[in-house]
């Protein structure tokens, strides 16, 4: 299997920790990942898009982290880059999984990258394999 990993550099201490998580759990799959970087979560469906053109994998994952602010700006991109996320599995009939943080702040990121609430880059990981494993009971 094929897996690539679209990962936002937008907080890439959170999201370096993600990817990490990700690839770790993929790893132990014995799944091979493509590490393809975007400036910020607003580009990963985009760079969701160019990744399955170019390497036609079985499943991408999108990794973000997106934190609340003082502005609406967290509400546009958040929505955005879920619903760019969500039209990709659609149109591709692929698993593009939605790992991108949305938190308050950037202590409850930390937690979701590795700290007390786990990895969130490795449940995006654990999603895709169940995912492709769906679709192969499927066929």
């Amino acid at each position: 299997m094929t897996i690539c990993i679209i990962v936002s550099q937008w907080h890439n201490d959170i999201t370096g920790a993600l990817a990490k998580g990700a690839l770790n759990v993929l790893e132990k799959g014995k799944s091979s990942a493509k590490v393809l970087n975007v400036p910020g979560s607003y580009e990963l469906p985009l760079g969701a898009r160019w990744a399955i053109n170019k390497y036609s994998p079985d499943a991408v994952i999108c990794l973000g982290c997106i934190i609340r602010g003082e502005t609406p700006h967290f509400n546009y991109i958040s929505k955005a880059v879920a619903d760019g996320i969500m039209h990709l599995n659609l149109a591709h009939n692929i698993p593009v999984i939605f790992g991108v943080l949305t938190t308050d702040t950037l202590k409850q990121a930390k937690q979701r990258s590795g700290g007390k609430h786990g990895n969130k880059g490795a449940d995006a990981a654990i999603a895709a394999l169940q995912m492709l494993e769906l679709q192969n009971k499927l066929k």
